[in-house]
């Protein structure tokens, strides 16, 4: 089994910080991880990704070729166009709604939303809205933690666990906040899809 994942945002978004976060649950469950990052002008907002590819035996390579991704996961809904093309037949898009126009022409957001609605198998969020409802609107990207916890093969308690650790050192109410957008996260896609 190899899964692989590809993520994509603008810079300060926290995308770096959202493969970790996985790359650690995998881990922790078992699965081997290798992670990729390619960090764009962060501080003009330019595009950053990263991949991650997940499996029980060695991986070789953190790249991931076209046509071959499971999931792409991406915090900006321009820049997931950017990255389709890394997708496998049936691969999953999540995408946030809420765009970070970072250049001069950025597109009409009505056509990128009927653009991405007419994505096979598509999930859009409304990432911000989640995160200001968790209570700390940095949290967009562990909001798109918990959405996309239905098509890992990560157990969700494995995430949570992560999360807490990783935020425990900015203290409990953080902690509580990160963990709230987790959940709000799942519960926007539904009941939760069974994880072998």
């Amino acid at each position: 089994m190899t899964f692989d994942i590809v993520f994509a945002g603008v810079g300060g978004q926290g995308v770096l910080s959202l493969a970790t976060i996985l790359a650690e649950g995998a881990q922790a469950d078992g699965l081997l991880a290798k992670q990729s990052e390619i960090h764009g002008m962060s501080q003009r907002g330019g595009a950053v990704s990263a991949s991650l590819r997940l499996s029980r035996q060695p991986i070789h390579s953190p790249l991931v070729s076209h046509g071959t991704a499971d999931l792409l996961l991406s915090l900006e809904p321009l820049e997931t166009f950017r990255y389709l093309a890394l997708l496998k037949p049936g691969g999953r898009p999540l995408s946030s709604l809420n765009p970070m126009r970072n250049i001069a022409d950025y597109p009409p957001m009505d056509e990128i939303l009927r653009a991405l609605q007419a994505l096979p198998k598509v999930h859009v969020l409304d990432l911000d809205a989640l995160a200001r409802e968790a209570g700390n609107p940095r949290t967009t990207n562990v909001v798109m933690v918990g959405a996309a916890s239905h098509f890992l093969p990560i157990i969700p308690a494995t995430l949570e666990a992560g999360i807490r650790r990783r935020f425990q050192v900015k203290g409990e109410r953080t902690v509580a906040q990160n963990l709230a957008a987790f959940r709000l996260g799942r519960q926007a896609l539904g009941q939760p899809v069974a994880i072998d």
